[in-house]
């Protein structure tokens, strides 16, 4: 299961049920994916076809929204 943590335009934020217990979150995207670490600050972990144009909006959207992102981490994983 991979519940989404919200949408904007065309990008899918979610997580994967526990695949590891570093927070971050997966983004998703009809051109491409990516992964961000959140802690202990915003990395990009792994990019598989996003431009850099398209990364960089991403990376965006977890910087301005990294709260909502990790309250949601600690909603769903209990930490």
């Amino acid at each position: 299961m991979s519940p989404t943590v919200f949408r904007d335009g065309e990008f899918r934020f979610y997580f994967f049920s526990r695949e590891e217990s570093r927070m971050h979150v997966h983004v998703s995207h009809p051109d491409g994916e990516a992964k961000f670490w959140l802690t202990p600050s915003i990395e990009l972990a792994r990019n598989i076809g996003l431009s850099a144009t398209k990364l960089g909006q991403a990376e965006r959207l977890v910087q301005t929204r990294q709260q909502e992102i990790i309250d949601a981490w600690n909603d769903r994983f209990g930490r």
